[in-house]
């Protein structure tokens, strides 16, 4: 709570430690050209929030946000008038919002007060001023894209005609919004020299890797929420966001709701949200929120680019070890009003593939053929063992030292590292087609690269982020799924079938070690041969899974007695990753020609395969099909259907020795049996009837006694 007062920290950041030098904003001196509005930023003078004020206490930061988008919309719109008279801004911009800031404050410091003491000196950080541009030369530089589609706007932005102008070249905010971005806010990736510089790691330090796959928002989650900023407020970003993993994420997601939300993430247990600003190109194309909150109303405009890959890692610390983020976790990184604000919270970085120790803060890449446009984000990684959040949403959070050592309280956390890649054409500033990229922003932050962002609500299942910490701790490099565990065991090979007439078919051997799949299922037994009378001696059922080798087919007939295989493969892991049980149908196989008729057991291993996110797809060949011609019973692969549809499919889905799956009578076996009965001659079926009855006399005292073990 806030005490003595209710002090209040005006201008206090979180440090992101890294030194970026001194913010080259300026602000409007005599004769200056203003190029947007500056107010103090009101979450960061705010050391303390109470719980129960806080919703109302997020809902008037959020609307002091908006005003401060409208005050931008009538300066940029105006903002000939206020080159001419600098009485006209103050009476027509700045006044108004001051008014509006000085009410938001007084309910802001009531909430409080409610529940606590009330705030002093918030009064203060009503009053806000315009501010110089150093990029803005008037559009000379070739920033402003002017003499766009739509010239009956004089600043650029929407027209009415849905046409996207880019604006009076001699105002030149530039972009084809009219508010950026510059050329100067370009730079050859090339001519940048390498700046990396990570602390080396010490005994104790945790070397590990985590890596979580989500997606790359290929199914389009966007909106103009911000849940952790301003939650309950639509539009409280008025810039467009870029979702994966939980897909229950907009402005009114509670805890609960994202618990019990979808995710593209490959991992089910994890269900975190990852989120951050898209990348326009700004090309004259139109984008679907064209004329919608936190795209062309926000002016925001261009086509939004799909990531072609996003890699997102959470790795140890260099001096200790980690311990688990709590649930629900809030971090963000980066500022997006750092234009305004200052550098001291921003912390994305921009590069070019092949070019990544070289990193860009204030700057867009400009990257050679073949390279692609990066965007990265070090999260921090310290926390202080109590909190969640905080009343500004940073300072339950920190960045290591230079040393790479946590502040005096806090603790060591896995640090997300999240990567972001674009293929994205190069800029083109002047000609016929001008064509920029640019970050979506708050509109008077005129698409700075300096204030990209990233978000994220940790929404690991306690087991995964264990998991996660152990791979950290111990060193390991974890993908997703797995974890870096050990690996399964493999399934239990399928008894082999019982043989046709009265022979019994063997028992089946255990299946050897699995690979990252659960364990099989137990293979069911073989059918009974359904006739009696047939001359053909038995053949033994299959002893293990689908290593079982396969006799020669030789159409004389003259196949000697099949032994089953040995172990069976190792269960492969299910995509999906839901617990199902494994079904194993060991379907026996014809005795020399006869139908087998046993059904399959179930299988009894669990599912816990890693795999890919998503539908749960069966293979195309089903566990406990039959495996050929000599009567194997398949070892089961845990595909999650249950004994009656295993035991049908083992019948239908039997592989032919060509490899095709062509469908056969359920209960039956192979065809290749089926084909070499129909050509053996009967002075063949009594050589066998002799020889069968030989060797069934030599071999069940065998089995007896094997039993009877």
């Amino acid at each position: 709570m806030l005490g003595g007062g209710g002090l209040i920290a005006v201008n206090t950041y979180a440090s992101a430690g890294e030194g970026w030098g001194q913010s080259q904003n300026q602000t409007l001196g005599a004769g200056a050209a203003a190029s947007t509005i500056k107010c103090p930023e009101v979450a960061n003078g705010l050391s303390e929030v109470p719980d129960a004020a806080r919703p109302e206490v997020d809902k008037e930061l959020a609307a002091m946000d908006s005003q401060i988008t409208e005050a931008y919309q009538r300066f940029a719109e105006q903002k000939e008038k206020v080159a001419q008279d600098p009485k006209f801004a103050e009476n027509a911009v700045l006044g108004p919002l001051e008014d509006k800031r000085t009410a938001s404050l007084d309910r802001i410091s009531t909430a409080i007060g409610r529940a606590g003491d009330r705030p002093e000196g918030l009064e203060s950080m009503a009053a806000c001023e315009l501010q110089q541009d150093d990029a803005d030369n008037g559009g000379q530089d070739g920033g402003g894209q002017g003499d766009g589609q739509d010239q009956g706007q004089e600043n650029g932005g929407q027209g009415q005609d849905g046409g996207q102008d880019g604006g009076d070249q001699g105002n030149g905010n530039g972009g084809q919004a009219g508010n950026g971005p510059e050329q100067s806010d370009f730079v050859d990736i090339q001519s940048v020299q390498p700046n990396v510089d990570n602390p080396p790691d010490q005994q104790n330090a945790s070397q590990g890797t985590f890596a979580t796959e989500c997606g790359v928002n290929e199914n389009g989650k966007f909106n103009p929420d911000n849940v952790i900023v301003a939650p309950g407020v639509a539009n409280g970003a008025h810039h467009m966001h870029d979702y994966v993993g939980n897909q229950a994420n907009d402005a009114f997601a509670s805890d609960d709701d994202l618990a019990n939300g979808q995710t593209t993430c490959v991992d089910q247990g994890d269900k975190s949200t990852y989120y951050w600003p898209v990348l326009r190109l700004q090309n004259g194309q139109q984008e679907n929120d064209a004329n919608a909150d936190g795209g062309g109303k926000d002016r925001n405009v261009g086509e939004i680019q799909t990531p072609s890959q996003v890699t997102l890692n959470f790795v140890g610390s260099p001096v200790s070890k980690v311990t688990a983020m709590p649930r629900f976790l809030r971090i963000i990184t980066g500022d997006a009003k750092a234009f305004v604000n200052g550098d001291a919270n921003a912390n994305a970085s921009w590069s070019c593939t092949g070019f990544e120790d070289r990193q860009l803060k204030d700057k867009y890449p400009i990257c050679p053929e073949g390279s692609q446009v990066v965007r990265s984000f070090k999260f921090q990684s310290c926390w202080d063992g109590q909190n969640t959040d905080s009343a500004n949403h940073r300072t339950h959070v920190a960045f290591a030292q230079a040393n790479g050592a946590c502040p005096n309280g806090f603790q060591a956390i896995p640090q997300l590292v999240q990567r972001i890649v674009y293929d994205v054409p190069a800029p083109v500033f002047d000609g016929a087609d001008p064509s920029v990229f640019a970050v979506d922003s708050f509109p008077e932050q005129l698409h700075k690269p300096v204030t990209d962002h990233g978000d994220f609500i940790n929404v690991f299942d306690e087991n995964l982020m264990e998991e996660l910490v152990g791979c950290i701790n111990e060193g390991r490099e974890c993908g997703p799924g797995d974890a870096g565990a050990p690996p399964a065991d493999g399934g239990n090979g399928g008894n082999g079938g019982n043989g046709g007439d009265d022979g019994n078919g063997g028992d089946g051997n255990n299946g050897g070690d699995g690979g990252d799949g659960g364990n099989g299922g137990d293979g069911g037994d073989g059918g009974n041969g359904d006739n009696p009378d047939d001359p053909a001696p038995p053949n033994d059922g299959a002893t293990g899974g689908q290593d079982a080798p396969d006799e020669p087919q030789n159409p004389g007939g003259d196949n000697p007695p099949a032994d089953g295989g040995e172990g069976g493969q190792d269960a492969p892991g299910a995509p999906g990753g839901d617990d199902k049980p494994g079904a194993a149908a060991g379907a026996g196989q014809e005795g020399a020609g006869q139908e087998g008729s046993g059904a399959g057991d179930e299988g009894s291993g669990d599912q816990n395969a890693p795999g890919g996110g998503g539908e749960v797809k069966e293979p195309e060949v089903l566990a406990g099909s039959s495996a050929g011609s000599n009567g194997s019973g398949q070892a089961g692969t845990g595909n999650g259907k249950p004994a009656a549809q295993a035991t049908k499919d083992a019948g239908e889905n039997a592989p032919e020795p060509n490899g095709d799956t062509r469908p056969v009578a359920a209960g039956q076996g192979g065809s290749l049996a089926e084909t070499g009965a129909q050509l053996w001659p009967s002075a063949a079926g009594a050589v066998l009837l002799v020889a069968g009855v030989l060797l069934l006399r030599s071999r069940r005292p065998q089995r007896a006694a094997a039993r009877r073990r």
